[in-house]
């Protein structure tokens, strides 16, 4: 798993993240599902989907940061 993350283009990630991880942009709804999460009342499965989703692109950039740290 962690060398198919490893194989990932840069910018293939930046962009999920840039479009996938924040839209709608205006707020991001990523911010809208932490906050949600934080507060405990993320409670509906669409919205735990939603945070999965608009969540993804996030945990691969930092996956892929972490590998790029890890080998250095």
């Amino acid at each position: 798993m962690l060398s198919l993350i490893d194989k990932l283009n840069w910018a293939i990630i930046i962009m999920l993240c840039a479009t996938l991880g924040l839209a709608p942009f205006s707020p991001p709804h990523i911010v809208e599902k932490l906050t949600l999460l934080i507060n405990g009342s993320l409670v509906k499965p669409v919205d735990w989907f939603d945070l999965v989703i608009h969540g993804l692109p996030w945990v691969l950039l930092l996956l892929k940061a972490g590998l790029v740290f890890k080998k250095r």
